[in-house]
């Protein structure tokens, strides 16, 4: 057997004969490993076989291939309804739209010390009934056991494996036969069949298959918790999120106590929803009101806070936008925002200038969303402009009022999305007045709600509604 080496992209799974800065696929740099390979199996680092697709084989071996081929017709399968176990953790549950599906491999991710662990802990405290098989490449016994009893749970059924070989991880389970396996994390478990390193392409890939094969051969449900990049994603290719069935990931800062659970991908139920928590030295607990959470600390009559409703999943959250306008003392201002989008921000700006005739190109500016909150979509546009305004302004925007809408390019407030939901979430919350696009006004019954509503059709117009 000849072995020769070549470069792989860490990031996107690129392989290259020589060892490149810049990944030419993904522009990543320093991203590429030297691994050792068979010579001529390079083709099949990217999903190739060309050396079986273009091999004759005899009619013999073709039916023997095709004995045991099942071919079925879509009108005549019967739907089979998933068996779900449910965590008793509300958040999670919703998250994975209803509970944990049977044979199922699921991908959480995170910054270290978010509470990928944690979380994994009190999964087994809740589901008593279940045995587990936590697979530990990273920690000690006793290390998850004070984890554990930091967190007063009773966990039976419960098994350790410090263990980062494959094989003999398959060989546990086999003899064991647990029925929920915890893989922490992937990036330290190896293959001793591959020459190369673990947390590399070739053997995360080999890895995450294995575990796949032992779980849908044996209906075991299978954790594996990865880590993530710089960059926010899930280290290693994209390919090892295409093959797993669930992909979860934690957000938020780690000088806030607040954790979002985003699915990025769910084969057994939507992506939409998000579980939010709250860490303590307690363990991860539920916030099961965001909203008051998340505006419990606000200030009230300051110059530069505004509050908004976003959707996330079919959830309504209201938020605090909190705005700050200074004069620059560099030639090119600042613009800075935590928790909202870079470019979206610069787009905003240039509409305030455009139509307001504000002068912001000597102001640096800095948006940030209270709380650690991530917020995707544009209903929170008008928010954001109404903060700068308010902030160069210094004039305090109402306190009992809730601004929403998209901002177009041309100034006008167009219609968003779920506006009944965002209504009763502000309502429920005491607030007097929201501000909502035009467009959406007509859809409105206004007087089967306590709470004043206003329909804006441009970002002018809203000035006078809410200073």
């Amino acid at each position: 057997m000849k072995l020769k080496s070549i470069y792989i992209c860490q990031n996107c799974g690129y392989n290259s004969p020589r060892w490149a800065g810049k990944c030419p696929e993904c522009n990543s740099w320093n991203s590429f490993v030297e691994e050792v390979i068979e010579s001529g199996k390079t083709s099949n680092l990217r999903g190739r076989n060309e050396g079986v697709t273009n091999s004759r084989k005899s009619k013999s071996q073709t039916d023997l291939l095709l004995r045991n081929v099942e071919i079925s017709d879509l009108n005549n399968i019967e739907p089979d309804n998933y068996q779900r176990t449910q965590t008793k953790i509300t958040e999670l549950d919703r998250v994975l739209g209803g509970g944990l599906v049977k044979g199922s491999v699921l991908l959480i991710g995170g910054d270290p010390g978010i509470g990928k662990s944690t979380l994994m802990l009190q999964i087994a405290g809740n589901i008593q009934e279940k045995k587990f098989l936590y697979v530990s490449g990273e920690e000690s016994a006793q290390q998850i056991k004070m984890r554990a009893d930091r967190l007063n749970s009773q966990i039976n059924n419960f098994l350790i494996l410090n263990e980062v070989n494959i094989e003999i991880i398959a060989s546990v389970v086999e003899n064991e036969k647990p029925e929920i396996l915890i893989i922490d994390s992937i990036q330290t478990i190896y293959d001793p069949l591959l020459e190369s390193a673990a947390g590399t392409v070739s053997q995360l890939r080999d890895c995450t298959s294995s575990l796949i094969k032992i779980a849908k051969s044996k209906g075991i449900i299978v954790f594996i918790v990865g880590h993530i990049t710089k960059e926010g994603m899930i280290a290693g290719p994209k390919v090892l999120e295409h093959m797993v069935d669930v992909v979860l990931q934690f957000e938020g800062e780690r000088t806030h106590s607040y954790r979002i659970l985003r699915g990025i991908k769910n084969r057994f139920g939507s992506t939409n929803e998000i579980g939010i928590f709250e860490m303590s030295d307690k363990g991860l607990k539920e916030v099961l009101n965001p909203s008051e959470i998340f505006l419990s600390q606000r200030n009230y009559g300051a110059s530069g806070c505004v509050i908004s409703c976003s959707i996330e999943g079919t959830r309504p959250i209201l938020i605090e936008v909190q705005g700050l306008v200074t004069s620059s003392n560099f030639s090119v201002p600042q613009r800075t925002s935590t928790g909202f989008d870079y470019k979206r921000l610069n787009l905003l700006i240039a509409v305030l200038e455009k139509k307001l005739g504000l002068f912001l190109n000597k102001s640096d500016i800095f948006i940030n969303i209270a709380g650690g909150v991530k917020i995707d979509e544009p209903a929170i546009d008008l928010a954001i402009a109404m903060s700068i305004y308010s902030s160069y302004r210094d004039i305090p925007v109402d306190s009992d009022s809730v601004v929403l809408g998209e901002i177009g390019l041309s100034g006008e407030i167009r219609t968003i999305s779920s506006i009944d939901k965002r209504i009763y979430e502000a309502e429920k919350l005491g607030f007097k007045k929201i501000i909502i696009p035009k467009g959406n006004f007509k859809n409105i019954d206004n007087k089967s709600s306590k709470i004043k509503i206003q329909g804006a059709e441009s970002v002018k117009s809203v000035i006078d509604m809410i200073f």
